[in-house]
């Protein structure tokens, strides 16, 4: 018997190979884990620990931005058009942290959409140092390591 991934030879009551850890039947009996299985619950809290961590001065900025407009006496239109931009800028962050939340809970659960959803905000990501660019490169790390996604879509019950 071989490996369908490696091509490595295996043990004919073996549940994994031994050379790529590919698991091969009821995955609750498997002893190995993959590197996908072993990193997915670890990445979906990270994504929901950066969504919130973004949520926060997302917040300020949007109150922040709401009560300059009105200190700042309306006929002066440019300070006023500052606090329309600090609320602006809050709310683009806000949309941004509740992508996150959403994928890390995605990916907890195993959503079959989060892998996609996960990689697009991965790369986006990779733009924003220090902690975006880890968490980026750790994101696509894990959900890229498998071959067209295939173990994904076999853990989140999809065909």
């Amino acid at each position: 018997m071989f490996c369908n991934r490696c091509g490595a030879e295996m043990q004919p009551n073996s549940s994994a190979c031994p050379k790529c850890f590919r698991r091969i039947g009821d995955p609750v009996s498997a002893v190995a884990q993959s590197r996908l299985e072993r990193h997915l619950q670890t990445l979906g809290i990270l994504w929901m620990v950066l969504g919130a961590l973004i949520a926060i001065p997302a917040a300020g900025l949007m109150l922040f931005g709401h009560g300059f407009r009105y200190v700042v006496h309306q006929q002066e239109r440019l300070p006023a058009a500052f606090g329309l931009l600090f609320s602006i800028g809050g709310a683009v962050m806000l949309i941004v942290a509740a992508g996150g939340l959403c994928v890390g809970l995605g990916l907890m659960q195993r959503a079959p959409w989060a892998r996609t959803a996960a990689i697009v905000l991965g790369i986006l990501a990779i733009l924003h140092p220090p902690f975006g660019t880890a968490l980026g490169i750790y994101t696509l790390w894990v959900l890229l390591a498998d071959e067209h996604g295939t173990e994904y879509r076999y853990l989140s019950g999809g065909s």
